[in-house]
Parts: C-alpha cells; structure tokens; sequence
C-alpha cells in the first residue's frame, strides 16, 4: 500500500473563482477579518512579490491591480467538502488533514494514473485544481506533491527516485521541521532530507523529540504516521485571536471576552466535551502579555460557571492598555459519559444558555447573545465574523 498527498493549488483563491469566473486568470489575494493582511494569494499574486500575512497597503502597493477579497470560510467548506467526498470514494481510507489537504491510502496497479485521474476528476467536479504526490510514506508523499506543484500528479516508486528527490531538497522542507529545528539539525550536519534520512533515529531524537525520529522513519520508507480516518480526541480546545483594531476601552474589551467565551462554549458542546481548567491568555499591542488559570470543581461546559470563572481571571489579568488578542484554553477534556456528579451540577433543564442555543440553532448563530457583546455590533453585522476556520468540524490539523 502507498499513501497519496492532496493539496489543492491556492485554495482560498481556487474557490473564489468556482464561484466567480471572472477572477480566473487574474491577480487575486484573500483577505483577513479584518481586512488587514493578505491570508492568501494566486500565483499571479505571488508572482509580484505578494506574501502570506503581507500588510494590505503593502500587498496594494506591489499589485495595484490587484483584487482583495474577504475571506469566507462558509464557501470554502462546501468546495472542502465536495473534495473530501470524491476522494472517499476512490480511497476506503482517507484522513482529512485540514481544509484543502487529504491523506488517502493507495493500492492499485498503476500509481500514477491514479493520481493523474484523481486530480482532473476534482478539477471537473468540485472546480479546483490540486496537485498529488504518491509515495511509500505521508512525509515522503507530501515532499513528492510540494515538488509536483502546480496542479501536479507524481507517484514516486523506487529507491533511487526517493534518493534524488531527499537530496534535492532542504531539510526545512519536511513538514514539522520550521527553521529553529534546522538551525540545530545543521550543527550536526544535517541540512538536507536525504541527511536526515540516513541520520542515527536516536541522535536525531536527542535533537527534536520522538516527533523528528518518527520523521527521519519516514524518510527512510518507514511507516511511522497512520493515516487518520477519525479525527484524534481533543487534547486541549482554543478559541480567541486578535480582537481587530487595539483598544482600551473596557467595554469592547469585555465585549471580545464574552464573544470568544461564547464560541469556545459553542465549540466544547459541538464536540460533546467538558474542560476541568480554563485559561485566559490577554496580548497588548506593547508587547504585556498576562495569563492565568482557573480550575473547576468538576470538569464542565457550563456557562454560568465558565462565565464566572472569566470574571476571576479578567479581575486579576486585566491590564491599563490597548488590548490587541485574547485567547481562551479548555484543557483537562473529558467526554462526558458515566461519571460521577457533584451535588449541583446538573442545571435546571430550561436555563438561559439551552434556551440561547436552541433559539440560534433554529433562526441564526450568535442571533442571540449576550447582551455584553453590544459594544461590538460592526462585528455581528459582518458576516465574515460569524464563521472561522476553527468551525470545520473534523479535521486531524488547524
């Protein structure tokens, strides 16, 4: 059996041209929340010297002629999703690694015209193009489909071919190796993929965790990562960024606290977990960062008790300060099955958060809310604000 790598080709962008066919062919950047930097972008783009997280009055200086989209993570499921689908039925095992990448199992015949069929069958149904490489390994078979790109499909058999491309290629290119992990792998003289490859597993081990063992196995031809049909069980469960143009107006700052605590809420009841701590992590656009935990009685998704576990952290992290992120931390998950409860955990079947939820699920997220948030209406009024990526449910990566 090998194992296939599918990324799509500049997918944010590729989607917005399955929708509008104008945009094909023309220099086309994707844009943030709010509307500040440039999140993706087309090879046009790209070509006049546009990068990822580029400032948008940089971005328009470089491509005057430049289309800027706001970004609509809504779409780009349905176009996700239409992929994950076709890729289901040409593979009894697929893992959907993020939103325009895909993990599948391959057993035929003949690799490549796999791949090559598989690519032009997305390109026709679902209307983007993507690029698939096809290896012994997922850390070789993505190294195979970042070399294919664009709109590629290569199958790599055989040990020789594996040689050349690993020589070819420097070690920062093997995905879980960002350059502080190179920067100590070429103290030992590794620094390309073949050197990792042929690298002690226990010296490279001592350098970067079991993580960069199992990927120098992998470089080897080893099969050390499964495929994952299933997403793994949450370990911890984030919600919060950046809350837009800095301020230190208390009210909006308590206005973001409330949003985000109620999309962790949100997301917690989606994924049917509980969390025994949570943190609260405050970011000020001079550089103060404070952060601090609150620990509950028994583990829940509740949100008076949640609600009354911020006010404690607010009380003892807020800061004089424009406050530029926050982010809220679940940890100590547990899938709530039979357990024992305490004495007053169970709340009264008709409270205020069921009657929230049940009022949203029918006319509109975030249509009810809490009255907190009203400091921040251009943010409700917004439909990019109402989905995140974050909201795609069954994903193994961010």
């Amino acid at each position: 059996m090998l194992i296939a790598h599918l990324d799509a080709d500049c997918f944010y962008v590729s989607a917005e041209r399955v929708r509008n066919s104008f945009l094909r062919g023309k220099p086309v950047g994707v844009i943030g929340n709010q509307g500040a930097c440039v999140i993706a972008k087309s090879y046009e783009m790209k070509a006049a010297g546009i990068g990822t997280g580029d400032p948008i009055w940089e971005a328009v200086k470089k491509c005057p002629e430049g289309i800027y989209i706001k970004r609509d993570f809504r779409w780009y499921e349905v176009v996700s999703r239409e992929m994950l689908a076709l890729v289901r039925e040409r593979s009894p095992l697929v893992e959907y690694y993020s939103i325009d990448e895909f993990f599948m199992s391959v057993d035929v015949a003949d690799p490549q015209a796999f791949a090559e069929a598989t690519r032009d069958a997305i390109l026709r149904r679902a209307g983007v193009p993507v690029t698939i490489g096809i290896a012994r390994t997922r850390t070789l078979a993505k190294l195979v489909s970042d070399l294919a790109k664009p709109f590629g499909a290569l199958a790599l058999i055989g040990a020789d071919a594996e040689k050349e491309l690993l020589k070819s290629r420097p070690v920062h290119d093997v995905t879980g190796i960002a350059k502080r992990s190179a920067a100590k792998l070429a103290e030992y003289g590794i620094r390309t993929c073949w050197d990792l490859a042929k690298a002690p597993p226990a010296l490279v081990r001592r350098i970067l965790t079991v993580v960069g063992e199992r990927l120098c196995y992998e470089l080897q031809g080893h099969r050390c990562v499964p495929i994952r049909p299933n997403r793994p069980p949450h370990k911890i469960i984030g919600r919060g960024g950046s809350i837009g143009q800095p301020t230190d107006d208390p009210a909006v700052q308590w206005a973001w606290a409330i949003r985000n605590l109620e999309r962790l809420i949100e997301a917690m009841e989606l994924n049917g977990l509980t969390a025994g701590r949570l943190t609260l992590i405050l970011e000020y656009k001079d550089g103060r960062v404070a952060s601090d935990s609150a620990t509950f009685m028994a583990p829940t998704c509740r949100y008076d008790l949640m609600l009354d576990a911020v006010r404690g952290l607010w009380t003892r992290l807020l800061l004089p300060g424009r406050l530029y992120r926050m982010h809220y931390l679940a940890s100590d998950l547990q899938y709530p099955g039979a357990r024992q409860l305490c004495l007053f955990d169970t709340p009264p079947k008709r409270d205020p958060r069921t009657v929230e939820r049940e009022i949203n699920e029918r006319f509109g997220r975030f249509m009810l809310r809490s009255a907190a948030t009203l400091a921040i209406p251009e943010i409700y009024a917004d439909d990019a604000h109402s989905y995140e990526i974050c909201d795609i449910q069954g994903k193994t990566c961010f």
